[in-house]
């Protein structure tokens, strides 16, 4: 029987967004805002959260970073325990861990938020030479990977993944993404049959999720809508609860057809 290990309890400031985890000492919150500021060209500004009485980044405290508009939350270190449980549930040898939390979001601002909390978790695992791990994409990155993803303005492709995962229906494989959820949105999914060519797929339903974020709502479920820039009608077949490495995810399966299609029909 497979063992599945529970997501850690959220801190009091919420699901995190990214989990950094380091073995060395935890860097400071000048040290991230220097960096931020040569980076980024700053300034950014830290506050603690309201009802922090700590020194600014010490004993866990949690810290509101600002950057015009743009905020997030971080934390440079979280407790011992919770560390030691993202440790056992992610398996990674880091005996510390800090993480950034997403403030609250409107579609207009949605993708700026998103951006500048990941521009923070770039700089805190730069800083350790730690690893972060995204938790909607449910992946890892290492310094070199930040490397890679300058960030300077936002992609989708740098936020979302799609999966192809086997599927519990006979003859069809299983799509979904993972990443909509840091917006606020629920995650799509679909099933195809067995054999057809994965890239297509792979790349429509990333059309759709961008056009989706961009769109900054999801119609419901029996719903059709129509996506003109990207010629489709769009249908949500039903809505669906589901854990997914141990993550719980909130999924519409969507099903799909060219307006050029339709329109023959």
């Amino acid at each position: 029987m497979k063992i599945r290990r529970k997501l850690p309890k959220p801190s009091r400031a919420g699901r995190p967004l990214y989990l950094i985890g380091y073995s060395f000492t935890p860097p400071t919150c000048s040290d991230l805002q220097s960096w931020f500021d040569l980076e980024y060209g700053g300034p950014i500004r830290l506050r603690n959260e309201p009802g922090e009485s700590t020194h600014l980044g010490q004993d866990s405290s949690a810290v509101l970073a600002s950057h015009g508009p743009w905020s997030a939350s971080f934390q440079i270190s979280i407790s011992s325990a919770e560390a030691n449980e993202w440790r056992d549930r992610l398996g990674w040898g880091h005996s510390h861990a800090g993480q950034v939390v997403a403030t609250s979001t409107s579609p207009g601002n949605a993708c700026d938020q998103i951006l500048f909390a990941a521009r923070l978790a770039k700089g805190l695992t730069l800083l350790t030479d730690g690893t972060a791990y995204d938790v909607s994409t449910q992946a890892y990155l290492n310094p070199s990977d930040w490397k890679d993803l300058p960030l300077e303005q936002f992609r989708i492709s740098d936020h979302l993944r799609i999966e192809q995962a086997e599927a519990d229906r006979a003859g069809h494989d299983w799509f979904l993404t993972l990443g909509l959820a840091k917006f606020g949105l629920e995650e799509l999914e679909t099933f195809t049959p067995a054999g057809l060519p994965s890239q297509p797929i792979i790349e429509r339903l990333t059309e759709i999720a961008q056009e989706t974020l961009r769109l900054g709502h999801q119609p419901k479920v029996g719903t059709r809508v129509t996506m003109p820039s990207l010629g489709l009608s769009i249908q949500v077949v039903r809505h669906r609860n589901v854990a997914r490495a141990g993550i719980p995810l909130l999924l519409r399966e969507i099903a799909w057809h060219s307006l050029a299609e339709r329109d023959q029909s």
